[in-house]
């Protein structure tokens, strides 16, 4: 219960951070936007062709590695979409704690100087990712929960990896090993803000999800339509919030685990027992 209630205060903290520099939403939105691109761009063809679903177990080899190489590829150009400006965010949340002002510009610059890095781990997340949709494609349910607490233990090691990537410039293997070193100090920290992140912001989300209902039952088709769009705008900033939220708080957490030092715009009582 301390470190729930310690990791609500940290993310009132990043709140904090985040309206001081409210153009860190811009890298979530841009992020989004081309995301939002990219799945068209995999998703229509794959429709049309119906190559969508995966192979049989005794479809032929090049089938497969058609299949799988064609999702090894989306999960490559859409992780490194994400953590491009996820490392723009962490850049300047960085910039922020160390006392400086940043601008969209600066994380951006920093995010460009850190090309190599990010490309190295967009491989590497695309080829965990990829192995997590081989086990779960090929053995059913014992594959999906297999699956899903390896993805769930993949999470938690790489929690760290981006601000070590973008403040350390480091490669995406010592990265990630500094990240599960941290591990041993963060555990607490890394596992209750992820279920507190998702279990705030699945709240938040629930009146856009009543409006859209008692704009269709209540007050017919225009209502309804009005309704969706205002619960659509809604939803989509809170999940622009969230993600700067985030990376802001996987900043701090970091910073913090690496020089014990509280960073600029926290208060040490609120990071005070963060670490093990």
């Amino acid at each position: 219960m301390n470190k729930i209630t310690r990791t609500w205060s940290l993310m009132s903290e990043c709140w904090r951070v985040l309206k001081e520099d409210k153009s860190l939403l811009v890298f979530p939105l841009i992020s989004g936007i081309c995301c939002l691109l990219l799945l068209a761009s995999f998703a229509i063809p794959l429709y049309l062709t119906g190559a969508w679903q995966p192979p049989a177990h005794d479809a032929a080899p090049l089938q497969q590695a058609i299949y799988y190489g064609t999702l090894f590829s989306f999960y490559f150009c859409n992780y490194f979409i994400v953590v491009f400006f996820n490392a723009a965010i962490v850049a300047c949340a960085a910039i922020r704690m160390g006392g400086g002002n940043p601008t969209v510009g600066d994380g951006l610059r920093a995010a460009v100087s850190r090309l190599p890095v990010i490309f190295g781990w967009a491989v590497v997340s695309a080829s965990v990712g990829l192995i997590l949709r081989v086990i779960e494609d090929r053995s059913d349910k014992v594959g999906q929960i297999v699956a899903g607490l390896l993805g769930m233990a993949w999470t938690v090691i790489s929690f760290l990896v981006v601000p070590i990537l973008v403040i350390e410039n480091k490669g995406p293997i010592a990265a990630l090993q500094d990240s599960t070193a941290l591990l041993k100090k963060t555990w607490g920290e890394q596992l209750v803000s992820n279920f507190s992140f998702g279990g705030i912001f699945f709240l938040l989300a629930v009146p856009a999800f009543a409006l859209i209902f008692l704009g269709f039952y209540v007050g017919g088709a225009i209502a309804g339509i009005a309704c969706v769009v205002l619960a659509a705008i809604y939803l989509i900033l809170l999940a622009l919030i969230q993600s700067a939220l985030q990376a802001i708080f996987q900043t701090a957490l970091y910073l913090y685990a690496r020089d014990g030092q509280v960073p600029a715009g926290f208060r040490s009582e609120v990071l005070e027992g963060a670490l093990r």
